[in-house]
């Protein structure tokens, strides 16, 4: 098999997180819940930041909360297919996982709070 090369690689990477994206919406219901808060606040950062820093801020700080969701739900994807059985690493993990979400959480109200209120 012929690895492929220039635009045919950059349509395949394109296709294949395309892929990624429509599996992340169709089996998490955090990752919908992301995709309707960015549906508002990304249009509503790019209006209220007063400068660029502060547009890429705060819209940035939602998509990067679908990235580390879409991260976490990689990892337990990958935990679930080696073994369902329990094991304190695979627990380990996903905690590790749900941990990244939770300081994405943080960061995104931190400069929405600070951006917007102070």
């Amino acid at each position: 098999m012929t690895k492929a090369t220039g635009l045919r690689r950059l349509l395949n990477a394109c296709t294949y997180s395309a892929q990624g994206l429509k599996a992340c919406f169709r089996s998490e219901e955090a990752f919908r819940q992301e995709v309707a808060l960015a549906c508002i606040m990304v249009p509503l950062g790019l209006y209220l930041g007063d400068t660029a820093t502060e547009k890429i801020l705060l819209a940035g700080s939602i998509l990067m909360l679908m990235t580390v969701e879409i991260i976490n739900t990689a990892i337990e994807r990958v935990v679930d297919r080696i073994s369902f059985d329990r094991h304190e690493l695979s627990k380990e993990a996903k905690d590790m996982g749900s941990a990244a979400v939770m300081i994405a959480i943080v960061l995104v109200a931190m400069t929405w709070g600070i951006i917007i209120f102070y």
